[in-house]
Formats: structure tokens, sequence, C-alpha cells
């Protein structure tokens, strides 16, 4: 008896070892997938040099994904992931909905700031025509807590008198990533042709200012 539990416990400890070894693994592939999908784009990224930079090799990459098609999948559903997550820390329900709508601006951009892959990766999936997020049976799960978010905000500023009636929280949130990447992901050209540095402390500040006045204006009755 006490020899069968023994096995059992080391087979036990085993299959855990080999799981957090699994998402170790996958893990390390996916943060070198973000960033070679980033650079080169879907077509321009090579598996090899995701093996390489993960330390790993080609096999256990199409063990885990398959092909490089499901491998771009898993990486764009990966980065949705992490935004979704870091959206739901900002626990905008517990904030004045006039100060919800200025943390959400201010994290978009933040976000795009800090994490330009995502971008990138967006840039790439929309020279595809959404192909491989068509094929996700995860991402409008994932993001319908982000509309339903941005709806409790809403409804809550109607219910004060804050908000005006008949805004919708889809249209709300793609105007407000659509004002932070077209800044961000035009900004060498913009500040060449206004010649300015768009790009400096100030005028990132003076943008992100400019850009919750202008929602917030929307939205307020």
């Amino acid at each position: 008896m006490v020899i069968y539990l023994a096995m059992t416990v080391k087979q036990t400890t085993s299959k855990t070892a080999k799981t957090r070894d699994a998402a170790r693994s996958q893990k390390s592939i996916l943060l070198a997938a973000t960033d070679e999908f980033a650079k080169h784009g879907f077509a321009g990224a090579r598996i090899d040099q995701i093996a390489l930079s993960a330390g790993t090799n080609k096999r256990l990459i199409y063990y885990y994904y398959k092909s490089k098609d499901d491998l771009f999948l898993a990486t764009l559903e990966n980065a949705y992931a992490d935004i979704r997550g870091a959206e739901r820390e900002l626990h905008l329900d517990q904030l004045d909905p006039s100060e919800a709508i200025r943390q959400l601006v201010s994290f978009t951009w933040h976000y795009y700031l800090a994490h330009p892959e995502f971008l990138s990766l967006l840039n790439s999936e929309n020279q595809h025509d959404a192909l491989h997020l068509k094929r996700s049976g995860r991402i409008q799960e994932m993001n319908s807590p982000l509309v339903a978010m941005i709806q409790e905000v809403l409804e809550r500023g109607r219910f004060a008198k804050l908000f005006r009636n008949g805004v919708d929280p889809i249209q709300l949130y793609i105007s407000i990533a659509a004002l932070c990447y077209f800044y961000l992901s035009n900004n060498q050209t913009l500040s060449t042709i206004f010649g300015q540095n768009l790009k400096s402390p100030k005028a990132l500040a003076q943008r992100l200012s400019h850009m919750q006045e202008l929602v917030l204006g929307y939205v307020l009755r």
C-alpha cells in the first residue's frame, strides 16, 4: 500500500512537472513568436528564428501549434488576452463615470506606447484580411467583457445625468483605439510634415489630454 501511494505521488509529481515545463515552453515560444511576427509580419516571420529565440526546436513548435498559421493565431489570441486582462485591472466599475472614460483613454494610450508589437501584429493581420482571427473560437468571447465594461460605465453616466443617450460602446471603443493608434502609427510622417517632434514627452502628454477631452466632449450631456 505504501509503495503504491509512493508511486502515485511520484507519477502525479512527474505529470505536474511536465505540465509546468509545457507551459514554460509555450510561453517562451509565444514571446519569441510575438517578437518575430511584430518585426517581420506573418509573411516575413521565420519559424527557425522563433525556435532559436525561444531556445527550442521547430519540432516542438509544430507539436504545440501544428503550423505557422496556428502559431500566428495563438500569438494574436495571447496579445488580445494580455490587453483585455490589463483592462480588467482598471476596475472602471468602481470609478466615477467621467473618470472611468478618462482612465480608459489613458490606459489605451499608454498600452499602445508600451506595446508597439501589439499594433504591429494587428497591422499584419489586417493585411491578411483577419483570416487567422476568423478561425478563432475565443476572440469574440475574449472581447465581450470589454464591451460590457464600457456599457456599464455609460449606463451609470446616463443614470447620473452626466452622459447623453445613444452612445454605442463598440463605436466608442473603436474611436478611442483609433485616436491612439493613428497618432502613433503615423508619428514619423506627422512629425515631418508639421515640423514637430510629436513623440516628445510634452507632445505625448498634450495628445493624451486632447484625446480625453475629445472623448468626454462626445459622451457628456
